[in-house]
């Protein structure tokens, strides 16, 4: 499939251009505030983050939401698709959503790596607004499953699959809204200090790297006794 028109290549190449050059509006210092290791036993960094910057993520639009909309925890994760332990947290985000019911899920963009992944950003949000975040959590599964670098060409043709038509994704991958949304949720990230992908929001809490499925249910689990990562 070639795509040549005006705006979906350029749009996304000056918009991660734009949020990258601009560094963390809030700097953070993750270090080791919570004494958590990863599934294979090594530190993982993290920080308490401020509660009136964490209580905005609700507010982002285009974000993924699995799980209840009631539930008391919810696990954020910001990641790039062409990050290659994004493709490992993928499958360990599938594992959580089906074995915690009680566990709520929010898949934020932060295409930080290249201009490419701002471009399958753009098209993943174009299927969340048309079609909703259960669409919308497929394509996270199908695209992070993909081999390869994923580019917006990539994935509109997988887009494609769940029953709208490349020319409308791209349409409103184009969009404004769609334009903004994703400016939104990079902010977001930088303002955190998410400098890496992918990274996690827990409560007050920023996870840098991926943990693993084990340790992130420790994390959760520890929330629900102590309102912590660790108790």
């Amino acid at each position: 499939m070639t795509i040549d028109r005006r705006t979906f290549l350029t749009g996304a190449v000056s918009l991660a251009s734009l949020v990258a050059s601009s560094g963390a509006s809030v700097a953070q210092g993750y270090g080791q505030t919570f004494k958590v290791d990863n599934d294979d036993g090594r530190p993982i960094a993290n920080t308490r983050l401020p509660g009136e910057i964490v209580g905005e993520i609700p507010a982002l639009k285009g974000v993924t939401y699995v799980g209840a909309r009631e539930a008391e925890i919810t696990l954020y994760e910001f990641f790039d698709y062409n990050c290659p332990y994004c493709r490992k947290a993928a499958v360990d985000m599938v594992s959580l959503a089906a074995s915690d019911a009680a566990l709520r899920i929010g898949l934020v963009n932060n295409p930080i790596l290249s201009p490419q992944s701002a471009q399958a950003a753009k098209v993943a949000l174009a299927i969340q607004r048309k079609l909703g975040s259960a669409a919308a959590w497929t394509l996270y599964q199908r695209l992070l499953a993909k081999p390869g670098k994923i580019d917006g060409s990539g994935a509109l043709q997988v887009a494609a699959a769940l029953g709208v038509s490349a020319s409308e994704i791209e349409t409103i991958a184009d969009s404004d809204e769609v334009r903004l949304a994703l400016r939104a949720q990079m902010r977001m990230a930088a303002d955190l200090g998410l400098m890496a992908t992918p990274s996690y929001v827990l409560g007050n809490t920023g996870l840098l790297g991926h943990p693993g499925a084990k340790s992130l249910a420790r994390m959760i689990g520890a929330m629900r006794r102590c309102d912590q990562i660790a108790c």
